[in-house]
């Protein structure tokens, strides 16, 4: 059963390489003395290979003890004593008080190890199964590495929501660092052993990985009906996506049709769903619960079900979310639209576009505009967020918070192409500086949604903030940015919903709501680099013009000496 085996055994750790212009798998060892991998690098990945159960000898498919490995000549005998010490996260440390053997977190406590090591070798077992409890010799769940001392709730903030600096691995291709569990789902999977194995592209060749962005949704889309071995049970569109069912040419022609958005989300799973329907002997509807984590359990009057049979289909009304679709029923459901346009809606009275351009269900699904740009008032010049403080018009600070509620609030904005990108696309397309993808990618999550590390559930901003998964300060502002431009973000739904809802789904109480509504300087987390003041979101939003063309929100930066009316501004007009 895969529920127990993932604790006996693991999931796959990075076992080796494989060249993208040969496609050779090799090990690691292998592929830093061909000089395809930096020492460095190769020795984090046999560390973390060692210390979640074995060295891997990918070729001869062979899992191997370091003594093994070293003996086999898997990996040189220059590493076997590093390699030695990261195996003892697996075989139990020694301590020496009390002579009894503990575990990889204990022995961190301790100062048995370096800090930034444990952390390294502990992210890489969560990500592979579990934390190994080493005197039983198996992995364990986190609510039992709690109790019996193996993890606790600081070293959980910190594998929740890495910087940088807790980032221990490192992609060769795009030199990122990367969690651990990133890298993974970065890597190919073997089609003869089911390894995983780290795709190496030399320069000029394209080195396929799916985003963050997308693999969140990917993620959260799920079917409770489909074929094969996953019958009867609830599966991610990811899972199912990344499956042995699905050649490695196949996923990646979807996700990129899936990006550039010739398909949807739900014809993405229909299509994979059909493909793995002749894997199973009956034939049987395929259910689709959009955007529940695999582990929730959904109430049935609450959930948006698309059901595909082979002689009907049931044609769902869609619309445009802020991330994925959306469908007719969700919006009933969330009180965006009444019975009665719902029931128009579903008998071809009024159309999805119609439905769409109305402001009563725009505001929802689009949001009203955030703060998307500059407008110098000398020139006359419009620039984005991050321009501006390239040209020193706009403090570092000032600009990090802006282009957050941004990404906060859904797209990072360029205003002079008018395009609203994706934090990934906004960084390669230079909107913004790569120097803080990582701070953006983290805001974003207020969109996409965050990971309860306890249950493995999409939870929003607001829950995340009560669950201190992110700081009190940050979280408000981005909160009040939301509320400021439509409504509070349904990260499972894509949408934003009015504030009665809210409430009900736990997205927002009764404390936050005074908080916001009375404001003072320590919850103004916004300024106004003309007039020097502290403000809301919502009071810097009104102190904006609106540009013509686009219909863009823009901040007036007026220089020393220029005469600024916020009449004028809160006027919406040039």
């Amino acid at each position: 059963m895969e529920s127990i085996q993932k604790y006996l055994g693991a999931t796959n750790c990075i076992a080796g390489v494989r060249v993208e212009s040969t496609k050779k798998v090799m090990s690691i060892y292998e592929a830093k003395t061909k000089r395809l991998l930096t020492p460095g690098t190769s020795l984090v990945l046999l560390e973390a290979q060692a210390a979640t159960g074995f060295v891997i000898d990918p070729v001869n498919n062979k899992k191997l003890s370091v003594e093994e490995a070293v003996a086999q000549g898997v990996v040189g005998s220059e590493w076997k004593k590093k390699l030695l010490s990261a195996e003892r996260a697996v075989t139990g440390y020694i301590d020496h008080y009390t002579g009894n053997t503990i575990s990889l977190f204990q022995a961190l406590k301790k100062d048995l190890i370096v800090k930034d090591h444990g952390i390294r070798l502990l992210e890489a077992q969560i990500a592979t199964g579990g934390i190994i409890d080493p005197v039983h010799s198996h992995r364990v769940p986190v609510q039992v590495a709690y109790t019996r001392g193996y993890f606790d709730e600081e070293m959980n903030q910190i594998l929740s929501d890495p910087d940088d600096d807790t980032k221990g691995f490192f992609d060769p291709n795009t030199q990122e660092n990367l969690t651990y569990l990133q890298l993974v789902e970065r890597c190919v999977t073997d089609p003869i052993t089911g390894l995983s194995l780290l795709v190496i592209a030399k320069k000029g060749e394209v080195y396929f990985f799916v985003d963050e962005a997308t693999k969140l949704i990917l993620k959260a889309t799920t079917t409770t009906k489909a074929g094969a071995k996953y019958q009867s049970t609830t599966v991610s569109l990811w899972d199912l996506l990344y499956s042995k069912y699905i050649t490695e040419e196949k996923r990646r022609e979807l996700v990129q049709q899936y990006k550039s958005g010739s398909i949807t989300i739900e014809h993405f799973l229909k299509i994979i769903l059909t493909i793995i329907e002749p894997q199973t002997t009956t034939t049987s509807s395929s259910s689709i619960v959009m955007c529940q984590p695999p582990e929730r359990q959904v109430d049935s009057s609450t959930k948006s079900t698309i059901t595909t049979t082979v002689t009907k289909t049931t044609e769902v009304q869609s619309f445009h979310g802020i991330r994925k679709d959306v469908t007719a029923s969700e919006l009933l459901e969330s009180q965006i639209i009444n019975e009665d346009l719902y029931n128009n809606l579903t008998a071809g009275n009024v159309t999805v576009t119609e439905v769409s351009e109305m402001d009563s269900v725009r505001k929802y699904l689009e949001g009203t505009n955030s703060i998307a740009g500059v407008y110098l008032q000398s020139t006359k010049e419009t620039l984005s967020i991050y321009e501006a403080k390239s040209k020193g018009l706009l403090t570092p600070g000032t600009t990090l918070v802006l282009l957050e509620a941004q990404a906060a609030t859904g797209f990072v904005i360029d205003p002079v192409k008018n395009k609203k990108l994706s934090v990934e696309e906004a960084v390669s397309q230079r909107v913004v500086g790569s120097e803080w993808k990582n701070k953006l990618l983290s805001a974003e999550r207020a969109v996409t949604g965050y990971k309860d590390p306890y249950t493995g559930n999409t939870i929003s901003l607001f829950q995340a903030l009560k669950k201190d998964l992110i700081v009190k300060d940050h979280g408000i502002r981005l909160l009040e940015a939301q509320i400021a431009t439509g409504g509070i973000i349904d990260p499972v739904h894509s949408h934003r919903v009015p504030v009665q809802v809210a409430y009900t789904r736990g997205y927002f109480d009764e404390e936050m709501n005074q908080i916001l509504s009375d404001p003072d300087d320590d919850t103004k987390g916004f300024f106004d680099p003309n007039t020097q003041e502290n403000l809301t979101y919502l009071q810097l939003v009104e102190r904006c013009v609106t540009d013509p063309i686009t219909g863009l929100s823009l901040l007036v930066i007026a220089k020393k000496g220029e005469f600024i009316s916020l009449l004028m501004r809160q006027q919406n007009s040039f």
